[in-house]
């Protein structure tokens, strides 16, 4: 039954690998608690079960995030079965978990942002196709808002110089234009005419113990390569921004998503609407957006605490 739920999240709803490889994990953590006491069917689970295996959770000390998306897969499985006719009731329905621990995104300033930029376009400037790569990559994931995946999946065909726009494929199968601003235009520009090329070259006349390198995950039509020509991979994005923040002062992962935690609360200073930055974002619930809000008013705060006379 674990299989078949996994299989319709995958292919009915269309969610992303990571969130799939979520609920797998956790569901296996399931059956295996449940088989250790004696339950081995889908119709053998029952709140009780359920509640003691969040409890064990928190007696093995794990993390509050971690407890409540366990408690959030099983309610998507559970709930799944009861719609399908597999269970005659829902057993999860009343089954509460501890919220996840707010800590807010980790935010880089206009000015942190500026110098990277200035850092990258000056290693660009001597025509390293892997440094024009980089600038033109983290100018679109700070520009345009977009998740990791969002950015190497997409395809040459995605980006509209003229208009400005990237079409991107979110979460859920979801897609949606995204408008960029003039500098990553300049830089993805720069990229395409002097920087791919030259990655796409390499792939083409890669040859390793005399077997030529497969163009796999269809780097051809990609528009962001590899130093070796494939596709850029979401693994190597993050080592491009992870070594370009590891400088950076700040707590909270470095990754790429920073650059998108960063644009949606500048977007927010700067005084945009919060239902246009949701929009931007590609978040199907307004309330994930909020959390922006939080990081705005925190730094507010900050800036009060050190500027204000009397604070």
């Amino acid at each position: 039954m674990v299989d078949a739920f996994l299989g319709h999240v995958r292919h009915a709803r269309g969610l992303s690998e990571q969130t799939v490889r979520a609920y797998a994990n956790d569901l296996a953590q399931l059956v295996g608690f449940a088989a250790a006491r004696g339950t081995t069917t889908v119709d053998g689970v029952s709140l009780e079960l359920l509640r003691d295996w969040l409890w064990e959770a928190d007696q093995q000390a794990l993390a509050r995030a971690t407890i409540a998306r366990r408690s959030s897969s099983v309610r998507a499985f559970t709930r799944w079965a009861s719609e399908t006719g597999v269970l005659a009731t829902d057993p999860a329905v009343r089954l509460r978990a501890p919220k996840g621990s707010a800590h807010l995104p980790r935010v880089v300033s206009n000015d942190q942002v500026r110098t990277m930029l200035d850092a990258l376009s000056a290693r660009a400037a001597t025509d390293d196709p892997g440094a024009l790569r980089d600038l033109a990559v983290v100018e679109l994931l700070y520009a345009a808002a977009i998740r990791v995946s969002e950015l190497v999946g997409l395809d040459l065909v995605d980006v509209d110089r003229s208009r400005l726009t990237v079409r991107v494929l979110g979460k859920g199968g979801r897609e949606r234009v995204v408008p960029f601003g003039v500098p990553a235009r300049d830089a993805l520009e720069e990229w395409l005419e002097r920087g791919r090329p030259v990655l796409a070259a390499r792939r083409l006349a890669a040859d390793v113990d005399g077997v030529r390198t497969a163009d796999t995950g269809g780097s051809g039509s990609a528009l962001f390569l590899g130093d070796r020509g494939g596709r850029l991979g979401t693994r190597s994005a993050y080592r491009i921004v992870a070594r370009l923040l590891e400088d950076v002062p700040g707590e909270g992962p470095a990754g790429p998503h920073t650059f998108r935690h960063t644009a949606a609360t500048h977007l927010l200073d700067g005084g945009a609407d919060l239902r246009a930055v949701q929009e931007l974002l590609g978040h199907a619930s307004l309330g994930t957006t909020q959390i922006y809000t939080h990081v705005s008013s925190a730094r507010l705060r900050e800036v009060y605490r050190t500027a204000h006379p009397r604070a």
